[in-house]
């Protein structure tokens, strides 16, 4: 009894000198001696399966524990999260205890003696550790294991993480060094093979030269090519009345970053040379175009819309530029990017709708969308990673395709996430559409995630044959229609079980756009952006997506993708292009879909004198991946029976004392995650 009691007075006279001792739960007759002082109500313990102070039961526990024992009177000094939780860590002078509940007594209480009053440090940097863990839904270990994580990610994943940054995101951008895992979005257990042969174009014969330059400046790409290769107008003649256009209504749009006009002239006397000669490159040839300037042509500004990088020239030449330029087309301008690819706000404004000069043209392709609309240009090129193809197209009314996950290379393009960004065209009809992929698409050997993929010929796509399927929302006159052209509709609905379709798109968007410009938030770039409450805010919770719950987000995506092909039972179908949860499932997916203009309806709140300005209404038909043809072959026979596709914007002509406001008068809220 009096080595009982003098083991008791041992321990109380340890933590009048220490405040907090840590000890290792251990079968041995100096822990019972504890017990019974707990017991007694002299000491106060606190461990992993201890719920109150001076619990008697804290014996039973299994062999290997960790307890905090201290003088009853000391509780007042502990953090109030502590007593209802064990936080025993320390993140700067971590230990790892010996497995054995002997030696980890003992090298608890040698700590002890050596630090001082080192647990009530460890207490507080241990409960800011879990605080932190609680941010990736993680604070579910024990002070040990917390105390082992802080150990190995200071001594093991922070060298690591700091020498792999070092080699590869000291650049923004996602320019170079992309990972090796590659997103295909292939339903066929077989990979497609073969090279794809070229779509058979028909040819716009009859086509006469319109009087006055405003005909000229809406005819389409087939149209334009033909009075080209007839001689009727030369690439030159036609590159001016382009560049033209876009000096008159670039300061109301504001949909234009840099004009190429030295480099246009200069590829419009080349086509002009070698037509002369007898050299015909195709439907393109001497045409007019322009890029989103996300897309980098050599001694040219390449901004991405950013005030930070609004001076930058990259000395790279895209994939998708060489692959126009070597099929004769002509480049008159860089478009307007939203910043970084982010909505329609960018370092010089915020590009507006043609339809409805007090709307802005919504999504990050806005300069391509709003060009196009407003014949500034006959096609554009523009980017989706998220909507950005299908939501400009929508609001300004033009046809565009946002086609199959890795058509079109993308060397050379700002990159947000390697597994979602595709390029697409932004043209005046589906036919156009169909050309300007077959110039574009192909195998980009510098771009890990593109194929050569053998669609079918478009133009010969026999729509009888084809079972189409109308969701709810779908334009029911598009449906009518390709009825009466022999197409099979049905209604249906794409079911699918996961219900975290939003969240999956915007963890695997966020953390790869991060990925991409690690340094611009580290070195406080994102200070300077032009909407704060957009990639800032984004990026920064992007920093605390963990790697394993990314990669769940994938797997997420996976099962996603299975259940998409097993209930897509039709050749394509028809629906909405602009809800949200469509927009994520068909980027996560990797399904093409062509945005159709269907009409249009009056605006809200139009002036009491009347307006010509206009909301445009439209559908998206979508096809599984890999078959853009019968998507771009049902938009072309449903183009071929109406004339929506045809109107043009009154740009010049609002209607009686309707004017150009300085400001717009209609709020239009930036686009909003739905998670």
């Amino acid at each position: 009894m009096g080595m009982k009691i003098f083991s008791v007075f041992f321990f109380a006279l340890l933590f009048l000198a220490s405040p907090f001792l840590q000890v290792a739960r251990c079968q041995s007759e100096a822990e019972a001696d504890v017990a019974e002082a707990v017991e007694g109500g002299d000491l106060g313990i606190v461990g992993e399966d201890v719920q109150d102070f001076g619990d008697p039961n804290y014996s039973s526990a299994p062999e290997v524990k960790t307890v905090c024992v201290f003088p009853k009177n000391s509780a007042k000094y502990l953090p109030s999260q502590f007593q209802a939780q064990q936080e025993l860590t320390d993140i700067n002078k971590s230990t790892i205890l010996p497995t054995c509940p002997c030696r980890r007594a003992a090298t608890l209480l040698e700590m002890d003696s050596k630090n001082g009053n080192e647990c009530p440090k460890n207490i507080t940097e241990a409960s800011q550790i879990r605080h932190g863990l609680t941010l990736l839904d993680a604070d579910f270990f024990n002070d040990i294991k917390v105390l082992e994580i802080a150990k190995g990610a200071k001594e093991f994943n922070i060298p690591i993480i700091r020498t792999n940054r070092k080699l590869v995101a000291s650049i923004n951008g996602g320019l170079h060094n992309p990972s090796p895992l590659v997103f295909n979005p292939e339903w066929s257990k077989q990979q497609s093979q073969g090279k794809a042969s070229r779509f058979n174009h028909p040819s716009a014969s009859g086509i006469q030269r319109p009087i006055n330059e405003e005909d000229i400046a809406f005819m389409s790409v087939l149209e334009l090519g033909e009075l080209i290769k007839k001689k009727q107008i030369t690439s030159e003649e036609l590159t001016g009345i382009f560049l033209k256009r876009l000096r008159r209504y670039n300061p109301v749009l504001e949909s234009v970053v840099t004009y190429t006009e030295d480099l246009a002239y200069q590829q419009a006397k080349e086509a002009d040379k070698l037509l002369s000669q007898g050299v015909h490159l195709g439907p393109l040839h001497g045409i007019p175009y322009g890029l989103k300037d996300i897309i980098s042509v050599p001694l040219y500004k390449t901004t991405w819309g950013s005030t930070t990088f609004k001076n930058q020239v990259l000395n790279i030449e895209a994939w998708v530029y060489k692959r126009l330029k070597s099929a004769g087309a002509v480049l008159v301008a860089k478009l307007v990017t939203g910043s970084l690819a982010y909505d329609d706000i960018w370092f010089g404004g915020r590009t507006r709708n043609p339809w409805n000069i007090e709307e802005f043209s919504t999504g990050s392709s806005a300069g391509p969308a709003a060009c196009t609309s407003a014949g500034m240009i006959p096609f554009a090129i523009g980017s989706e990673t998220a909507g950005s193809i299908t939501y400009p197209a929508s609001r300004c009314g033009v046809t565009a395709l946002r086609p199959t996950f890795g058509s079109v290379g993308r060397t050379g393009v700002m990159s947000l996430s390697e597994s979602l960004d595709k390029l697409g065209p932004f043209c005046r009809n589906a036919a156009d559409c169909a050309v300007i992929l077959d110039a574009i698409r192909g195998k980009d050997p510098d771009d890990l995630s593109s194929r050569d993929i053998p669609f079918g010929d478009p133009f010969s796509v026999d729509i009888t044959k084809l079972t189409v399927g109308y969701l709810d929302d779908a334009d029911m006159e598009v449906v009518h229609v390709l009825e009466s052209k022999g197409v099979k509709v049905v209604p249906f609905k794409l079911n699918y079980t996961v219900d975290s379709v939003q969240g999956i798109l915007n963890f695997t968007m966020d953390v790869d756009m991060l990925a991409h410009f690690d340094e611009w938030q580290r070195s406080g770039k994102d200070d300077d952006y032009e909407a704060q409450d957009q990639w800032p805010v984004e990026l920064r919770r992007a920093r605390v997506v963990s790697a394993v719950d990314y990669l769940q987000a994938q797997r997420a995506r996976g099962k996603l993708i299975q259940e998409v092909k097993e209930n897509f039972n039709v050749d394509a179908f028809i629906g909405n292009a602009t809800d949200w949860e469509r927009v994520c499932m068909g980027n996560l997916v990797g399904l093409p879909v062509i945005v159709v203009p269907t009409g249009f309806k009056n605006i809200p709140n139009p002036p009491p004198t009347g307006t010509r300005r206009r909301t445009t209404v439209n559908t998206g038909i979508y096809a599984p991946p890999n078959h853009d043809h019968i998507a771009l072959a049902l938009a072309m026979a449903y183009q071929s029976a109406t004339n929506h596709h045809k109107q043009r914007p009154p740009i010049d002509d609002l209607g009686p004392n309707d004017t150009i406001p300085n400001h717009p008068t209609v709020p239009i809220p930036p686009r909003r995650l739905h998670m």
